[in-house]
């Protein structure tokens, strides 16, 4: 423990320069106003900002981007209180309670307790991710190639198992993900594969290039083409901010549970913040003296989900950082810009470049603070970003979509594939498809593929070496688990569903 917290202060001492704190403020700030507007989300926000983190130093570019990540959550719950609009699928389950205390004229305690839920949530996370992250880094020492490729089919399989609708649509978007993943020259044989002749497509194509195409430009389009939204259901923020002593005695308790549970399910890959909002709401009314009240503004929930969503992405970087694998397409995306960096997320990272990660963790103490005194006093001036036109805004969406694609290589044939991965990204919501597996399907298949056949090669071609350690046997157990657990957990979400319904 002793060795953690020494940790912990050389990673202050990186990031307490006046710069740094900057770019950590600037994170969190973005990824609020990020969490506020429907549609962007944290992946879409990142994407765009990784051409103008080229010239960053890494401490610097990571900070920002991993502060767009936690800091969305924040935002995502002040339009479900007051407008009753989710900015992303986790703060759905807020809108329940949420909107209909603003109803009361209790606008102002429910975005309080949302604020404080998060701090409280994103602390806890922090302090399991210093805590756990170490253990497994030491511990995935002894893991090898073949484990290190069941880790990454768990990895896939649990993001497609938990996908929200068809799973067979799901099992379809991964396969997609996987074959875009092989364009190009096969580093084993020195194939070009699917490349129909084009020189361009020698290299593979752009994993940025493809989020951006994929979450940017759909959005956008679709959003230009909406009118602008009618914001005469906002509720009005009255009274006091601050929350009542019964207020407080109700929450407190559903922060901590939400706090465990997020970071919890967020340390699974595949399952993520939306999932664990969704579970601690049916916790809270589970075991709550007055479950009548849920989805007619019980505070708990709202106390209880704000915690364990942003909980839950303090979790997703424990794999991330100690075995390099991403549970979800945001970090997927944030193992590209540590790739990026020189860097390569694993056990050995922490050893290699210890001062980088613990000044990270560190940066999520100071974001959180940040994000606390940013949305309890100026919460109203985020608020009226909502009045703001849409055609303007997503119109400099697509603009910083085009020009980020483009400064990637200076390549006119890259703006051609933004535009064919965009109208995919349009018909794959439009007809169900998710699009979480193909994009974490195009970064691991690689990875999947070099592991596979160092597996392979170092037993001499048997096939039994995934067979044969008790590490991999345990793995395999657990993929096969995952393939039935979804319908475990449908009977939860189901009634959690039941109840947005009869609240609608």
């Amino acid at each position: 423990m002793s060795e953690i917290f020494s940790n912990l202060l050389t990673g202050f001492g990186q990031m307490m320069s006046l710069e740094t704190l900057l770019f950590a403020f600037l994170g969190v700030l973005i990824g609020t106003l990020i969490g506020i507007l429907p549609g962007i989300g944290p992946i879409t926000a990142i994407a765009l900002l990784i051409p103008m983190s080229y010239g960053l130093a890494p401490v610097n570019g990571l900070i920002l981007l991993c502060g767009i990540y936690y800091g969305s959550m924040y935002g995502g719950s002040i339009t479900s209180i007051l407008v009753r609009t989710p900015g992303d699928v986790s703060a759905v389950v807020v809108t329940l309670d949420g909107y209909e205390m603003a109803k009361q004229g209790r606008a102002k305690p429910a975005l309080a307790t949302s604020a404080i839920g998060s701090f409280v949530g994103g602390t806890v996370s922090v302090i399991g991710l210093m805590t756990l992250a170490p253990v497994l880094a030491n511990a995935a020492q002894i893991i090898g190639s073949a484990e290190y490729f069941l880790l990454m089919i768990l990895a896939i399989t649990m993001v497609t198992s938990f996908t929200t609708g068809s799973r067979l649509k799901a099992y379809l978007s991964t396969l997609l993900g996987l074959a875009i993943a092989t364009i190009g020259i096969d580093l084993q044989t020195g194939q070009s594969r699917f490349t129909f002749g084009i020189p361009n497509l020698l290299d593979g194509i752009d994993f940025v290039l493809i989020a951006i195409a994929l979450f940017a430009v759909p959005e956008a389009l679709m959003n230009v083409t909406k009118k602008n939204k009618n914001m005469s259901n906002m509720q009005k923020m009255e009274g006091s901010l601050w929350m009542t002593k019964d207020d407080w005695k109700r929450s407190g308790k559903s922060y901590g549970r939400g706090s465990v549970l997020g970071f919890l399910i967020g340390v699974l890959p595949g399952i993520g913040p939306s999932l664990a909002s969704f579970m601690s709401y049916a916790m809270e009314k589970k075991v709550s003296k007055r479950p009548q009240q849920f989805g007619k503004g019980a505070i708990e929930g709202v106390a209880g989900p704000e915690a364990a969503n942003n909980a839950a992405v303090g979790g997703a970087f424990v794999p991330l950082f100690t075995l390099g694998i991403p549970g979800s397409a945001t970090t997927a995306l944030l193992l590209v810009i540590f790739m990026m960096y020189g860097l390569q997320p694993g056990p050995a990272m922490m050893e290699q470049n210890p001062d980088l990660i613990w000044a990270i963790i560190a940066s999520m103490y100071v974001g959180n603070i940040f994000l606390l005194i940013l949305n309890l006093p100026l919460v109203g001036l985020f608020a009226s970003i909502l009045k703001l036109p849409s055609v303007p805004l997503y119109v400099g969406v697509l603009a910083f979509a085009v020009l980020g694609v483009y400064g990637l290589n200076l390549n006119q044939f890259d703006l051609m594939l933004l535009f064919l991965f965009g109208l995919l990204g349009i018909g794959m919501q439009k007809f169900g498809f998710p699009l979480a597996p193909l994009v974490l399907s195009v970064i691991l298949g690689p990875l999947i593929e070099q592991n596979l056949s160092r597996a392979i090669s170092s037993a001499s071609g048997n096939w039994l070496i995934f067979f044969e350690r008790p590490v991999s046997l345990v793995i395999i157990v657990i993929i096969g688990l995952v393939l039935i657990l979804p319908a475990m957990l449908k009977g939860i979400k189901k009634k959690v569903d039941q109840d947005i319904d009869s609240s609608m």
